[in-house]
Order: C-alpha cells, then sequence, then structure tokens
C-alpha cells in the first residue's frame, strides 16, 4: 500500500508539471480546485492539502559520454529542454554521434584529433574481425593495443575538457541547478565537484561496480552475478566460487580503469580526492536496468530503474521505407550498435548468402564495402531508424550485438533476438536474455550461413520465443511511469531542491572497519572473552575455598 501511494503521489506531481507546462489558466485552476472542494463537502471529507510545489524551470549543465551511451541522455536533455528548462550540453568539436539539437544549447571545446582518429579507433572491431584466426597470444596483444588506444582516446578527451580554463569559466558564470552525466566516463562529476553543483548519473553499470560501491549498495555474490562472468542469480558452488574470486578483484579492476581519472581529478581540484570519493556524492543514480533482463538484487534509496529509456522516443517510419518493409513474411532488422557498421569481405559474404535464403526481408546498417551482388529482399542503409523498426508490427527479429539499447528496444516491443555480442556488458546481456527464452546467441567470429539461418529459423518460426518475448515486454512495459518521464522528473526534482541528501546512505562517512562493524566485533569478543576468564577463575577460587574448608573440617 505504501509503494502504491508513492507511485500515485508521483504520478500526480509529474501530472501537475505538465499541466504548468502547458499553461493551464488561473481561472481553469480555480474552477478545478473549486469543484474538488464542492465534491469533497457533499461528501463531507476534508479536501486534500495541495502540497505540490510551483512549477520550476531551471538551469541542467549535461557531460555525457559518446557512442551509444548518448542515445539516453540525448532524450533527457531534449526533454528537459521541451518542458522549458535551459539546457546546456558540453561536448568535443570532434565527436562520435553527439550534436546540437532542438531543445538544448551546446558548448564545444577543442581536442586533437580529427574524423579519421576516430574512423580508425571504431575501426577495431573489424580488424578484430580479420585476424580472429591467428595464434592467441598475437590476438591478446593487439586487443591490448586496441583497448590502450581506445582508453588514451578517452583521456584525451576529458583532459581538454577539464583544463580548458576557458570552458570551466564558462561553465562556472551560468549558476547551473545540476549536473546530468555517465560516470563511465567521470569527467562531468569532476566537473559538478568543482562546481559545488548536485548530480544526476544516468548509466547501465561500471564494470568494476563502482558505482554499486560509491552509493553503499550491497552485492552480496551468493546471487549477484558479476559483470564478464554471464552468470544467472541462480549459480552453482563452482559458479558461486568464480563470482566471490572476480568480486575480490574488482578494486583492483576500478584501480586499473580508473586511476588516470583519479590523477586528473587531484590537478583539476586541488584536493587529494578519487573517483570513487566523488562518486559517492551522487544524488541520483538513473540506473537503465530493468528486471524483466536484469536479475533482482538490493538497491539504495536513490537508484531510479529507467531501463528501456528510449523506447517511446520514436517517429513513423518514411513513406519509402513503410513500403519497403510491408509484406507478406515481416522483415528482419540488423544492426551491430555505433562501433560496428562494418566488416570484412568474407564475413559480410556469410549475412548477405544467409539473407538470401529467407522469405523475409532485411534492413541492414552497414557502411563498408560489398563483395558482389546484394539480394533483393536486402536493404543497405548507412543509418537505420532503429527503434522505429522494430516498432512496426513487420518485425519478425532483431540481428543485434547485444547493446543495451538495442536489448531494451528489442524487449519493449516484443521482438525475438539473433544476439552476436561483441564487448563489454554485450555478452552479459545476451545471455540473459537468452537464459529467458527470448532469443539466442552466436559467436560473430565463427559465424556460418548455416549456423545463421538456423538461429533465424528458430526465433522466427518456433512460437516459444515469439511467447517469452512478448510475455517479457509486457512486464517490461507494465510500469506505473515511463522511464524518460522518470528520468525528467527526477532531474528536476534534484534541481528544485538542489540535491537528494536525505536518499544517500552514510556509508560514505565510513571506512572499511567500521563498515563490517569490525571493531564492533572486537569490542563483543572482548567481553565474552573477559566474561568468560572472569567466570571461570572465579570458579576456580570458589572451587578452592570449598575445598579448603573440607580439609579443615
Amino acid at each position: 500500500m505504501r509503494r502504491t501511494a508513492v507511485f500515485m503521489l508521483l504520478l500526480l506531481n509529474m501530472d501537475l508539471q505538465v499541466n504548468a507546462a502547458d499553461k493551464t489558466s488561473p481561472a481553469q485552476t480555480s474552477r478545478a480546485e473549486e469543484k474538488v472542494k464542492t465534491e469533497h463537502e457533499a461528501s463531507g471529507t476534508e479536501p486534500p492539502v495541495n502540497t505540490a510545489s510551483p512549477a520550476f524551470l531551471g538551469n541542467l549543465l549535461v557531460v555525457p559520454m559518446d557512442g551509444s551511451h548518448w542515445v539516453g541522455m540525448k532524450a533527457i536533455a531534449e526533454e528537459m529542454g521541451r518542458r522549458g528548462h535551459k539546457v546546456t550540453v558540453v561536448i568535443p568539436e570532434i565527436s562520435v554521434r553527439m550534436g546540437p539539437g532542438k531543445h538544448y544549447d551546446t558548448v564545444t571545446y577543442p581536442v586533437p584529433y580529427d574524423k579519421t582518429f576516430i574512423d580508425s579507433v571504431m575501426s577495431s572491431h573489424k580488424s578484430k574481425m580479420e585476424r580472429s584466426g591467428q595464434p592467441f597470444m598475437e590476438n591478446m596483444k593487439r586487443q591490448f593495443l586496441q583497448i590502450k588506444e581506445i582508453i588514451n582516446f578517452i583521456h584525451v578527451t576529458a583532459e581538454n575538457l577539464l583544463f580548458n580554463a576557458s570552458v570551466i569559466s564558462h561553465l562556472e558564470q551560468q549558476h547551473f541547478d545540476a549536473v546530468l552525466t555517465d560516470p563511465m566516463v567521470p569527467t562531468g562529476s569532476i566537473i559538478a565537484r568543482k562546481l559545488g553543483l548536485p548530480t544526476i548519473n544516468l548509466l547501465r553499470g561500471i564494470p568494476c561496480s563502482l558505482d554499486m560501491k560509491a552509493a553503499g549498495c550491497p552485492s552480496p555474490p551468493s546471487y549477484v552475478p558479476r559483470f564478464f562472468t554471464r552468470f544467472t542469480d541462480k549459480m552453482n558452488f563452482k559458479q558461486r566460487l568464480v563470482n566471490t574470486v572476480v568480486s575480490l578483484l574488482e578494486p583492483l579492476l576500478c584501480r586499473l580503469i580508473y586511476w588516470h581519472f583519479d590523477t586528473m581529478a587531484h590537478q583539476f581540484l586541488g584536493e587529494n580526492v578519487g573517483v570513487a570519493q566523488i562518486l559517492s556524492d551522487t544524488d541520483i543514480w538513473l540506473l537503465r536496468f530493468d528486471f524483466t533482463l536484469d536479475f533482482p538484487r538490493p538497491l539504495m534509496p536513490n537508484f531510479v530503474i529507467v531501463g528501456g529509456i528510449n523506447c517511446k522516443v520514436r517517429h513513423p517510419l518514411p513513406e519509402d521505407l513503410e513500403s519497403w518493409v510491408s509484406g507478406e513474411h515481416g522483415f528482419v532488422v540488423f544492426t551491430l550498435g555505433t562501433m560496428v557498421s562494418d566488416m570484412p569481405e568474407e564475413r559480410t559474404s556469410v549475412f548477405l548468402e544467409a539473407f538470401s535464403q529467407i522469405p523475409q526481408k532485411v534492413i541492414w546498417r552497414y557502411t563498408g564495402q560489398l563483395p558482389g551482388k546484394v539480394p533483393e529482399n536486402v536493404k543497405i542503409m548507412k543509418w537505420v531508424p532503429q527503434n522505429d523498426l522494430l516498432a512496426h508490427p513487420g518485425a519478425r527479429a532483431f540481428i543485434t550485438h547485444a547493446g543495451s539499447h538495442g536489448i531494451f528496444e528489442g524487449l519493449c516491443h516484443g521482438v525475438p533476438m539473433v544476439m552476436l555480442p561483441l564487448q563489454g556488458d554485450q555478452p552479459d546481456n545476451a545471455h540473459r536474455l537468452a537464459s529467458r527464452g527470448a532469443g539466442v546467441v552466436l559467436d560473430i567470429y565463427s559465424i556460418s550461413s548455416d549456423d545463421l539461418l538456423l538461429g533465424l529459423d528458430e526465433v522466427i518460426n518456433t512460437t516459444r520465443y515469439k511467447e517469452n518475448i512478448q510475455r517479457l515486454s509486457i512486464l517490461h512495459n507494465d510500469r506505473p511511469a515511463d522511464p524518460l518521464d522518470l528520468s525528467v522528473y527526477w532531474t528536476e526534482f534534484v534541481m528544485r531542491h538542489k540535491g537528494a541528501k536525505h536518499l544517500k546512505a552514510a556509508v560514505a562517512d565510513l571506512n572499511w572497519f567500521q563498515y563490517f562493524c569490525l571493531d564492533v566485533v572486537v569490542v563483543l569478543v572482548s567481553v565474552v572473552l573477559v566474561s568468560v576468564v572472569l567466570t571461570v577463575k572465579c570458579f576456580k577460587l570458589c572451587l578452592r575455598r570449598v575445598r579448603g574448608k573440607r580439609k579443615l573440617d
């Protein structure tokens, strides 16, 4: 009952904000209030006290992360601007997919690289596919170099923002109310601390669980699977052993990932503080997950679940595309995310050969060279309206790399998936959905035409996949508030109240000794030991006296 009441109050507050944004006239408001008062007088009850705050229009700073992470951030920035807030997005002059929008302003800063360099970084997956048959050690060496190149790219971008005195000075003068950022790259969180602003984080999750540790959220390894393990929440002894070892190694992984940002934070802020402490100041965590895909686990009061945030941000298909996808057998959507729009020719041939043998049409986001003729049922596009296509009733299957945005879009619209995970959280996402019987997982580095045909046939023609994904879709969409509206509400909440300190646990003020109550354990054990020793000594003393008395007698 209490949770229902909280949700009703939340929705009521959101309705009041929308009415204010729609500029409802005072006369209309007065008539509505008079009607409510009359109804309650007739029923003999007291009218409710209106505790809603007046319409609030604030000033929001957005420091996003590039790539697919920009999708959810842009949705919030656009919606905040549409509702009348002043929104400023800070982006580099050269980026993968970030850019200006209709409802927000942009502040750009120079970076020491060009579009060609970004394209070379983005082509790392194609190179990995080309070398998939090479010796293991050679592959590992090249992968290490590629990861190092990407990390250096992220560090250079962050440094050119943090140590750009003119941009930081300009931001200080804008009197922002809050910062919305992605803590995977903690540049925005560092700037928020510098400007003394409350922070809202939007993220899927940090690989080393630094987000959970910073918020003080318990993560028992007995049923909370760690990143990269591909485990479910029901683990046998061996899996729990591996999961526990991974959880113990997470602090080391965090250190490896963020040591350079710790140095940058120290130089930029002029204080001895690291990323973990900076993230512990976060007021609201907007988590892009949902328990229809992810597994139940403990959460903190300032955690808000917004998985599928971009699901309803869609538009009608262009007329030419609408007419092309129409047909008896439906169509298949094929995208591999922001990072992969090109593949080696021999790998491309595998997909084209498989697509030529299915009755469905295929829409494929692809920008590379095509080996030979493209089948008539395949449409190649440099960019596809992925969410709009998946929402179309003709969508029969979704071939995806299992990135979080794509997974949630497929889940939202009930489209079964053939998943080809590449990196990061993608293998975990794929195996979680497959464990629920809503898709199949294939290895893109060794896939054959027969493998792909078998996978497509299974998810399209085996009814259990469609039934399972539709059941999950119904659960996913049955919520008291849309994830985007919820994200906007809590962003406005932080801006209105200058933070949300009342929702943050006191864990940040405790060291590890206090967190595990080891000092309390030591005191209690000491008291017990002293009590036992005193009891034994008293017993011995009494025993000696009794024996002495008997001798005297």
